[in-house]
């Protein structure tokens, strides 16, 4: 064997040795492995926190909901004591004021319609919103210029 300095004896080779080959680093592999398992617990960890925090959010929605159906029939019956009382009161006041016959025959027709006002108010009101049925809005104009260009999605 020659190098550029001169001839190297065989017996010199028996006593070189090649160099000591690299101890293997360990790599990126256990580390990654570490850092993938803490993430993955992590992400676990967060989805059962949404889960817990939809939950309560639905308990809380769905007492609302009962609260505020409470409150509705109580603003129900006080509106209905409301208007019995007003009618008591004008019972009261015209019924002093108001000596003769003629008198009497006017009292009931003016209290009647008094007393079915607010609940055919309440009753025409609830049947012209059932009565209405649901209808789609209009398409705008632009989107109806442009037919051929449609997307169509599932």
């Amino acid at each position: 064997m020659t190098t550029l300095f001169g001839i190297v004896e065989s017996a010199d080779l028996k006593n070189f040795e090649a160099p000591a080959t690299p101890q293997k680093k360990r790599g990126w592999l256990p580390f990654l492995t570490v850092l993938f398992l803490i993430s993955y617990g992590l992400m676990t960890m967060l989805i059962v926190e949404q889960g817990r925090t939809i939950e309560s959010q639905r308990t809380l929605i769905q007492e609302l909901f009962g609260d505020s159906a409470q409150l509705s029939a109580m603003k129900l019956k006080a509106s209905v004591e409301h208007a019995q009382a007003a009618q008591a009161q004008s019972a009261l006041t015209q019924a002093p004021a108001a000596q003769g016959p003629s008198s009497q025959i006017q009292n009931p027709s003016t209290q009647a319609p008094a007393k079915q006002a607010p609940s055919s108010q309440a009753a025409h009101r609830n049947q012209s919103q059932a009565a209405k049925p649901f209808r789609m809005p209009s398409r705008p104009a632009s989107d109806l210029a442009d037919s051929k260009r449609a997307l169509i999605t599932i």
